[in-house]
């Protein structure tokens, strides 16, 4: 089957039911990407957020809440469930949160990110199926709504969640 490449850009979050569809996100460095799959429906969502908590600018988490963690996983999870997707169904695997040597220094934001989603999911009773974070390269980030493959590239190295 051709895969029509949907991509999810920064701050940014995106649902499928539609199984040709391949949810993308490039270059994951200090951001996280979470990828969210009901296997009974074969829905399946993307979120790619920057920051840990919308406490941070309140103001730019009204404008855009997909830039946050919190605000941005509840929009997620709400939209899925709009679509019929089961809480209890979710498979939960995600990437990023490196330490990036371009990004700010001194605040560990990867690592923040990496911290505030656990602290989300746990508070949501949502299990990690999987997880490729921390170190120091960016990543691609593929969800595929037919089957819910999550397959992470990171220097030419392929690893599948």
């Amino acid at each position: 089957m051709v895969k029509t490449r949907v991509v999810v850009d920064i701050s940014d979050a995106k649902v499928s039911a539609d199984p040709s569809d391949l949810l993308v996100t490039y270059s994951l460095g200090s951001c996280i990407g979470v990828c969210l799959y009901d296997p009974t429906l074969q829905v399946g969502g993307r979120l790619h957020y920057q920051l840990p908590t919308a406490k941070m600018d309140p103001d730019r988490a009204q404008a855009n809440p997909f830039m946050f963690a919190d605000t941005g996983m509840r929009r997620r999870l709400d939209r899925l469930a709009a679509l019929g997707a089961h809480q209890k169904r979710l498979h939960v695997r995600w990437a990023g949160g490196a330490t990036m040597a371009t990004g700010p220094q001194g605040f560990d934001l990867g690592k923040r990110n990496y911290l505030a989603i656990r602290k989300i999911l746990w508070g949501q009773a949502l299990l990690i199926d999987a997880e490729d974070v921390g170190g120091h390269v960016a990543r691609n980030l593929y969800l595929d709504v037919a089957d819910g493959t999550v397959t992470v590239r990171a220097n030419s190295l392929e690893k599948y969640l």
